[in-house]
């Protein structure tokens, strides 16, 4: 498969003919499940023309079924594109396939899909991650030439490490959430999957900048950051030492090996420590799902979607909710209209976002002294279907990404090394906010130097 810089050359027939053969593999790798068309033995639209970029479920696209994976949204057509589907429009690119996902995006596995989960291209016995895991199993499997996903937690630099890829998840406000079925709307960012860096980079340029339709958007300037891309540039890169040292042994092997690696290319490594990572755990979980409880509100059968029989209002509002709603997706939502709730706003909520700002001074603070950090991550490599059977153990398992949302900072994965299983590690480059050039080129130089 070639790359997204090379797609950019192509000719018309050229692209013609790439297409053609992205429909093929997919037909011929069906059993991954990364479309909800595979899955659905539904066909590939071509109302949109030009280089074929795979998009989450939950992105609009205009005139397609767009369902967040959700049952409680078969029957939705999107009536209007979001605006990181315009950029690509503008620039050639064009959305081809809708990538599976956790439903709602709120999962670390791809299992809570009402389509049926996704596979590790790496090996089919072990998840994708996940909420992204389609778009990320996708591009691994060669079967998309690059991929949006959305990311409130992790959930696109997550499945990129588990498979194989590169994810990249740019500054809160720097891509457009408009048009982006919103999770948690203060933590949801949009970005690239990518097979390279250099992708990544493409992908993001075309995407990225102010969207006045957007209240979220960072209204500052943009500067693009592909054709400035340097893997020779030399930065100060901190490795947080207690977060790596607490990942399992195959990781923080890695992530040492990784720190050695650019310190042989050139950088200047040091060490650091960061609070509690537990600490970021339980805000980030009583914030996204505080927020998801007023975001999902919406979905109640009367505007659009699935809408359950019933005799009453009332009634029609419980039943479409209860069945259009995954376990997951409720759990969720129950945590967080509890939070929310009179005698515990106080407690829970207002005592979370104190800790967010606590947590994003933390990264403040360690970032005055470096370029960029370096950490892992999850604490472990991809692990097999059904392994995490308890809600707790899978939200823990997001312990190093969660934090980066919190803080709003552009973030990146990039692919270090195998385990014993061959299965993909990689290692977590994390910038000061509107510093991806500096994250972009530290992975750059990572990328090169692990390959």
């Amino acid at each position: 498969m070639i790359s997204l810089k090379e797609a950019l050359k192509l000719d018309n027939n050229g692209i013609v003919e790439l297409r053609k053969e992205l429909k093929e593999k997919i037909k011929a790798n069906s059993h991954l499940g990364a479309y909800i068309e595979q899955l659905t033995n539904a066909e590939l639209s071509d109302e949109y023309s030009g280089i074929p970029i795979a998009i989450k479920d939950n992105i609009q696209v205009k005139n397609w079924s767009i369902t967040s994976c959700s049952k409680i949204l078969q029957g939705y057509i999107a009536p209007y594109n979001a605006t990181v589907i315009e950029k690509m429009l503008s620039r050639g690119l064009a959305p081809f396939g809708r990538t599976n996902m956790d439903e709602f995006a709120m999962g670390s596995t791809t299992e809570s899909s009402f389509y049926g989960k996704t596979l590790n291209p790496l090996d089919n016995a072990y998840v994708p991650g996940g909420s992204s895991g389609g778009s990320a199993c996708a591009v691994s499997a060669g079967i998309a030439l690059a991929a949006l996903g959305s990311d409130t937690g992790g959930s696109i630099r997550q499945p990129a490490a588990f498979c194989g890829c590169v994810g990249f998840k740019p500054s809160y406000g720097r891509v457009s959430r408009y048009g982006l079925a919103a999770y948690s709307s203060s933590l949801d960012q949009i970005g690239p999957i990518t097979r390279s860096v250099e992708d990544a980079a493409i992908l993001y340029d075309i995407i990225a900048g102010y969207d006045e339709r957007d209240t979220t958007s960072a209204n500052v300037e943009f500067v693009s950051t592909a054709d400035k891309l340097d893997a020779n540039k030399k930065y100060k890169i901190a490795l947080v030492k207690n977060y790596t040292d607490e990942a399992s042994d195959e990781v923080k092997n890695s992530i040492y090996l990784a720190a050695n690696k650019l310190k042989e290319a050139g950088h200047e490594i040091s060490e650091v420590s960061l609070s509690s990572a537990k600490y970021a755990i339980a805000a980030y979980y009583i914030i996204a799902t505080a927020e998801a409880s007023a975001n999902l509100s919406r979905y109640d059968g009367v505007r659009y979607g699935r809408r359950g029989e019933a005799e009453s209002l009332g009634a029609m509002y419980a039943t479409t909710r209860g069945e259009g709603f995954g376990a997951e997706v409720q759990r969720r939502m129950l945590l967080g209209t509890f939070v929310l709730s009179s005698g515990y706003y106080d407690a829970y909520y207002i005592k979370a976002q104190k800790a967010r700002a606590f947590i994003s001074k933390a990264y403040e603070s360690v970032l005055e002294g470096a370029d960029a950090l370096l950490m892992p991550v999850a604490p472990h490599a991809a692990y097999k279907f059904g392994e995490l059977k308890d809600p707790l153990t899978a939200y823990l398992s997001d312990v190093y990404t969660v934090s980066v949302n919190l803080a709003g900072l552009p973030a990146i994965s990039v692919p270090v090394s195998k385990n014993a299983d061959g299965l993909n590690i990689s290692a977590q480059i994390i910038g000061a906010q509107w510093e991806e050039q500096k994250v972009l080129d530290i992975a750059a130089s990572l990328e090169r130097a692990c390959k």
